[in-house]
């Protein structure tokens, strides 16, 4: 044990016994002994020179094996410190002596509740005799640094509390020993109570705050790090630390790289409190800033710039802030940019956060950083966490606010034309969204010719890509309104590539709204009035490159689109679209390709039968479809592919030949084919088809023998409204090649071909003219009529009925005949019904002398 100089002071005699029983009594024995010390140095009577004999023997007790002696010493030793006068005679009994029961050397106070206790009274004595603990300094950090690893919470936060008293009362030699607290102080770092944490950083800012100031860059990144803490009271600390350091460091010039990115994230804390705290440190130590270094800020003091006309509706810091920022940012964008790329979300966020901040601060001064902004909000737009890609959206509408537009264009039209992505039209979107019309409108044709690109816009079909070339297309016309008609036709491309090519819903639900929004800036009433002014262009167009197409080209995917949109503008378009149909469907390209066309052409034949503007368009298209287009690919070929071409070519020439039946009924005055009706003729549609019957007839009869059922019945239907077309200006001859293979088709299995057959049939027998020879080609209706009667057996009720409809129209022909074949079978037949309602038309017929009627 430490001694003082100079012999002890002999203890009054009222004392003496109780001394002398807590050195070599029992332990009830010292534990009595001590309790009448204690209530001897409460005493006010008792005089100075009494109550210093008591130290020593207090002390002494301190290594009892016994735990009630050694709480009550150390409550004796709390009553001496405050009787004691101010005196450096006592501290190299007291401090050794205490810092020995807690030093890391020496077997420590077991108990954890003495050990706080202790602890307390270490921090009592630099309240007390702080300035006068300079030499003991060493003692002290060695405790303290036992304590602050001890595990006890409490000694934990008494330790810290302890080492910030320490280091402001005697500055002059804690620095000495500051750094060895730092270890200790960091391991806190992660203790589980919170308020552990939060008093290891205000700590470790008094302690880094009085040391050489080197120790900064060994606790930089702990301290980031609590940034990230669940505790709102660690983050408040932490932003008290780094706001204390900018403000009073000595070296804090050095360090303003390091220190400002740490209090720029608390502004963006989850937490008011922190966010307010946080705003006023940083106004403060930029004000601070700014008056250290007026005069270098003179003319920047004096002719201060205004603020961008379109700059955020928040307020603008104050030039000491903004200068501190714009001079360090060179330091803190590399960093941004590795951050915003780590594995962890807590980071990349924070990171994204802290960029809106810089560019916020930074104002036009970014300029000059343009290109590692562009990297870094590309890679901020293409995270996986909204919060990350909000902030980079926000960011990147910043650059647009503050950065001339010729300026950022030239970085990212370059990156959409080298590696188009989601990430890279994100943050176009937002850059334009955040500039002015008048800056951006000379630079508008040159971005929508980039997107208009066929590497750009056609560069892939994901949802996410095309929704935000919708996004841009939005804030373009949100930027422009009605002033953007020099660019309607490109952003109108750009919305068919959209449509065409993405089948997502709610993209294909803003791509239509945005359409309708372009045709109202254009002061257009309705879409059709937009796509009537845009549709030649687009086809053209979407078509430029056709002789080179494949199946898979994107580009067949937008003029199907543009086609089929054009609705009641189809007759505007076809003299556009029919040259690119026939080159397509050349024989000479991949069947796949032809599949897809055919398809579309049949598409756009239904609809086009639906308008009558239309009608007449076909009509006039007739012979340059079916001789160049259709007849080519209906000839035979192995292979399923070419089976389902010919279905395909069998199903537009089908939809062809109904529209132009459509339009000769209207012409005609007629919506229905019935018994006895002959239909006046359209020259021109019936010429036409004329001219091609000798080609399309004997294709389609040896179409009725296909697989596919469906070719079966579309190749029916293609017949009956072909001879509803060319009427009875067919030969007798060439009529005669129709009937016999139409007439198996009521043995198909099919019901819906049988009753097609049937319906063909029925027609055939209203084309026999007058110049049909009925006694010449008797044989043939005596073929017909044998054969017919066999099917009114058939197992369907709706087929009975159409073979009897056929034969009631051809009976007129010749009656007598029909009858004598019916009575011949009539006793055989199962429905003897419709054979009975045969011979009452047929006997009709003849009673009325109608021998032949067409």
């Amino acid at each position: 044990m430490a001694c003082c100089d100079g012999p002890p002071s002999e203890p009054p005699q009222r004392l003496a016994r109780h001394l002398n029983m807590l050195l070599a009594g029992e332990r009830l024995e010292k534990r009595r002994a001590l309790d009448v010390l204690l209530a001897e140095a409460q005493n006010e009577r008792t005089t100075e020179e009494e109550v210093r004999t008591l130290l020593r023997p207090a002390l002494a007790a301190l290594d009892s094996p016994t735990e009630a002696c050694r709480s009550r010493s150390l409550r004796l030793l709390s009553v001496l410190l405050d009787r004691l006068p101010r005196s450096q005679d006592d501290l190299p009994l007291l401090v050794p002596t205490l810092s020995r029961r807690l030093s890391p050397l020496k077997p420590v106070e077991p108990a954890e509740e003495l050990r706080l206790e202790l602890m307390r009274l270490l921090s009592r004595l630099v309240a007390l005799r702080g300035p006068d603990l300079g030499p003991y300094v060493g003692d002290f950090v060695t405790a303290l640094s036992r304590c602050m690893l001890d595990p006890f919470a409490e000694v934990k936060k008494e330790a810290c509390r302890c080492a910030t008293n320490l280091a402001n009362t005697i500055p002059e030699h804690f620095h000495l020993q500051a750094e060895s607290l730092l270890l200790p102080l960091l391991h806190m770092f992660t203790h589980q109570h919170s308020r552990v944490r939060s008093a290891a950083v205000l700590c470790i800012g008094q302690v880094v705050l009085h040391s050489s100031g080197k120790t900064l860059d060994d606790v930089f990144t702990h301290l980031a790090q609590r940034l990230f803490d669940d505790a709102p009271l660690v983050r408040q600390a932490v932003t008290d630390v780094v706001s204390l350091w900018l403000l009073i460091l000595r070296d804090r010039y050095s360090y303003f790289h390091k220190l400002v990115p740490l209090l720029l994230s608390s502004l963006s804390d989850e937490m008011p409190d922190i966010k307010q705290s946080a705003a006023e440190y940083w106004n403060k130590i930029g004000l601070q800033w700014q008056k250290e270094n007026e005069e270098d800020l003179k003319d920047k003091l004096e002719f201060s710039s205004p603020p961008p006309r379109l700059c955020p509706a928040v307020e603008r810091p104050c030039l000491g802030c903004r200068e501190l920022v714009q001079r360090n940012l060179y330091r803190l964008l590399p960093a941004v940019g590795h951050d915003i790329g780590d594995w962890v979300v807590g980071t990349r966020i924070k990171a994204a956060e802290l960029l809106r901040l810089l560019l916020l601060h930074a104002e036009d001064y970014s300029t000059q950083h343009m290109q590692i902004l562009v990297t870094i909000l590309h890679r901020a737009c293409s995270d996986d966490e909204s919060t990350v890609v909000i902030n980079g959206i926000l960011s990147a509408e910043l650059i647009g606010t503050f950065v001339n537009p010729e300026v950022f264009l030239k970085l990212m039209l370059v990156s959409i034309q080298q590696s188009p992505s989601p990430s890279s039209l994100m943050v176009l979107s937002a850059a334009v969204r955040g500039s002015s019309a008048e800056l951006l409108h000379p630079f508008l044709p040159r971005i929508l010719d980039t997107l208009v690109d066929p590497d750009v816009a056609q560069a892939t079909a994901k949802d996410e890509y095309h929704r935000q070339l919708v996004v841009f297309v939005k804030a373009v016309l949100g930027i422009c309104g009605d002033a953007c008609r020099d660019i309607s036709l490109q952003l109108h491309k750009i919305l068919l590539c959209s449509r065409a090519l993405c089948p997502n819903d709610n993209v294909q639900n803003e791509v239509q709204s945005l359409t309708e929004e372009l045709s109202h800036a254009l002061e257009l009433p309705d879409e059709q009035e937009l796509f009537r002014q845009h549709l030649p262009e687009l086809l053209v167009w979407s078509a430029s490159n056709h002789h080179d197409w494949t199946s898979h080209n994107t580009e067949l995917l937008l003029f199907k689109t543009a086609m089929l949109l054009a609705g009641p503008m189809l007759d505007e378009v076809l003299p556009v679209a029919i040259p690119i149909f026939r080159d397509c469907l050349q024989t000479k390209n991949e069947p796949e390709l032809r599949l897809k066309v055919l398809t579309l052409l049949s598409e756009l034949f239904i609809h086009a039968g639906e308008i009558a503007s239309s009608q007449s368009y076909l009509s006039e298209y007739f012979e340059v479809v079916v001789r160049d287009m259709i007849l080519p690919n209906l000839v035979w070929h192995a292979g399923r592919t070419s089976a389902a071409l010919r279905s395909t070519a069998i199903s537009s020439l089908w939809a062809l030949l109904n529209g132009c039946q459509l339009n000769l009924q209207q012409t005609a005055g007629l919506t229905t084919i019935k018994f006895g009706t002959q239909t006046k003729s359209d020259p021109g549609i019936t010429l036409k088809a004329m001219a091609l019957s000798n080609e399309l007839l004997p294709q389609l009869i040896s179409m009725l023998e296909e697989d596919p059922r469906m070719t079966r019945l579309l190749t029916c239907r293609s017949l009956k409204s072909l001879l509803i077309l060319c009427g009875p200006k067919l030969e007798p001859d060439t009529l005669n090649t129709v009937y016999p293979d139409v007439l198996k088709r009521l043995d198909d299995s099919v019901k819906d071909v049988r009753l097609a057959a049937a319906q063909v049939l029925n027609t055939w027998f209203s084309c026999l003219g007058n110049n049909y020879d009925t006694q010449c080609y008797k044989a043939h209706l005596e073929f017909l009529y044998s054969h017919m009667l066999v099917y009114l057996d058939d197992p369907d009720a709706e087929t009975q009925q159409a073979v009897l409809d056929a034969l009631c129209a051809g009976g007129v022909l010749l009656p007598d005949l029909l009858r004598k074949e019916v009575e011949a079978v009539q006793h055989k037949h199962r429905t003897k019904h419709y054979c009975q309602l045969l011979l009452e038309h047929v006997q009709g017929k003849a009673s009325a002398g109608c021998d032949h009627t067409s």
